[in-house]
This record gives structure tokens, sequence and C-alpha cells, in this order.
């Protein structure tokens, strides 16, 4: 099992040797990364519906998933969650049964330990997939999706999941009143998910800003990001595509 690294908020992460970066942001916290930037402006968007299909882009240590669940718990929501995640190192969901968690997954021990097992999980309430391999394949597969957690590593070191054709897929997958959530505010980012259909808005939940994106416009408490005006006043930027 790789070494366990503290966050702030007293939760541990990983360190990636194959991309060169923590899962999460040491100085945010992993539980509280997983959230501020994904749940909740997800289940505030969200907060009348009463099932939820949810892509988790990638599995990772599996924050993004757990979260939620625990979100759900904790806030005695009456809601159905059917949570599809790709990833490709198996091992590292193996390993997950020895990893420790914060102790708000306490009581949803019984289900990371499932997903460790089996990459899955199922109850009345909660069922999770875990695909492993390549998530751009995976996500072809999908559809009425109505949440995704866009939480790849930067597109510094793993670009394929931040192109223009990728978001086009994941625009496919999703529901019309779906929503997109990611901590990237680089511009590129922005112009691919633009670029494959998506209108971008920004918020602060915390430190630091981040990106959603809808299939439409919003009424909603988030800073419009006018993507076409970008690239009038930034003529070199440029969206992210496959080679």
């Amino acid at each position: 099992m790789p070494t366990h690294i503290q966050t702030s908020d007293g939760s541990n992460t990983l360190f990636s040797s194959k991309y060169n970066q923590h899962f999460h942001d040491l100085d945010t916290g992993a539980i509280q990364e997983s959230l501020t930037k994904h749940v909740l402006p997800a289940f505030e968007f969200h907060k009348s519906q009463k099932n939820l299909n949810i892509l988790d882009i990638c599995f990772g240590i599996g924050y993004n998933t757990f979260s939620t669940i625990y979100y759900v718990l904790k806030n005695k929501l009456d809601i159905k969650l059917n949570i599809y995640s790709p990833e490709l190192d198996f091992e590292l969901v193996k390993s997950l049964y020895n990893f420790t968690y914060p102790e708000e997954f306490n009581d949803i021990k019984h289900i990371i330990e499932s997903v460790s097992e089996t990459q899955g999980y199922k109850d009345d309430y909660f069922e999770i997939e875990v695909f492993i391999g390549d998530a751009r394949q995976v996500v072809k597969n999908l559809k009425n999706i109505d949440i995704v957690y866009q939480d790849a590593f930067s597109s510094d070191v793993n670009k394929e999941l931040w192109t223009v054709e990728y978001f086009k897929d994941i625009y496919k997958a999703c529901n019309a009143n779906a929503i997109v959530t990611t901590y990237s505010v680089a511009t590129p980012v922005r112009l691919s998910m633009n670029e494959a259909g998506f209108e971008i808005y920004e918020i602060k939940p915390i430190k630091k800003k981040q990106t959603l994106g809808f299939k439409g416009k919003q009424d909603i408490n988030a800073k419009y990001i006018d993507m076409q005006l970008k690239k009038q006043r930034n003529k070199e930027a440029q969206a992210i595509y496959d080679k």
C-alpha cells in the first residue's frame, strides 16, 4: 500500500507516481475537496430530484463517491443514487480495503469494503459500479447522467480526459439538466467544455475558484463565463483536442 499523506482537514490522500500529482489538494483536504468542489454544488442544483445518476471521473481513492453517500446519509436525504466510475488502476481499488479513511466514513465501511473487493455495491438506496479500464471507452456506453464529477488528474499530465472529443462524449451521456463539476479553471479546459456544448459558470466555494458546466444557461448563484467573449479577448487561447 502506498504511503498515506495527511491533508489539512485530517483526511488522508495518496501521491500518484504515474502522474506526479497528489490525488487531492493538500491545503483544502481530501474530504473537504470532495464535498465543496463536487457534492455540494451538484446536490444544491439537483435538490428536488429523488433519483440521481452520477458519473465519477475517475474513481481513484473513492472520496467523491464515498463523500456523496456520506452527505446523503448525514442529511437524511430521501434519494436513490446510481454511481458509475471508471478507474484504470485495479490494484489501487483493491488496496482501498486497507486505506485509512476519515471517521466520517465509519458508517459506510461495508460499502468501501464491497467496492474494494467486488468493484461494486448495491442496496435499496445506493448502487455503485467501478469500471476497471479506460474512462474514454466507459463514457461512450453511459447515458442519462445527471451529475459528472470531472476530477481526473490535471490536463498537464492527463490531457486525454480534458479534450473536446472527450467532453462531447460526456455531453452525449448527460441528461438535459445535468451538471458537470470540476476543480479546473484553466481556459483551455473551459474552451474544451464549451466547444463540446457546455455553458460555463464559475463559483468559489472556499479558497479557490472552480468551474461548473451545463447544457444550457442557468439561473443560479454563479458567475456566467462568456467563452465567446473570452476567445475574442484572447486570440491565442485554444481548446484541447485529441492528437
